[in-house]
């Protein structure tokens, strides 16, 4: 077993995870949720998968009712992933993936990082978001930092 692989034992079926297989996932969820193809953006993720937004304290709970939470969102956006880092769990914890991406609503220009916890089966059990909104920073620290 290397570091970047998990094998797992259910029954009798045996399942290797790699980071390349965790990263993967995460990528056809972003890019299906970006073509809007909301059959392929389902397969990505568990039955049971729950979503969780901390900065509003919104949950949803189930895979009909996030990709339909997905597909009517208002707005015309588009996602673009900056990176994402995949951890295989040790055994008995979760397989981890986070991603940083770029959202754009019309003229509006948002990172947004989420937080993906995979199950056994290769699917997304969970995914928690942050978007995080600009601010001016505050006065006083000029001489430590460069803005970009």
């Amino acid at each position: 077993m290397t570091s970047t692989t998990r094998r797992t034992t259910t029954g009798t079926t045996t399942r290797t995870t790699s980071v390349t297989d965790l990263r993967a996932t995460v990528e056809r969820f972003w890019a299906s949720a970006e073509r809007r193809d909301w059959a392929a953006f389902a397969e990505t993720l568990a039955a049971d998968v729950v979503y969780e937004l901390p900065q509003t304290r919104e949950r949803i709970r189930g895979r009909e009712r996030y990709v339909e939470f997905n597909r009517e969102y208002p707005g015309d956006w588009h996602a673009r992933v900056e990176r994402i880092v995949a951890e295989p769990g040790q055994p008995g914890q979760p397989e981890q993936v986070v991603s940083w991406t770029h959202v754009t609503v019309g003229l509006e220009e948002m990172y947004a990082i989420s937080f993906f916890t995979v199950d056994e089966d290769g699917r997304i059990a969970a995914v928690t978001d942050f978007w995080p909104e600009p601010y001016e920073p505050p006065a006083g620290r000029e001489h430590l930092v460069e803005r970009y």
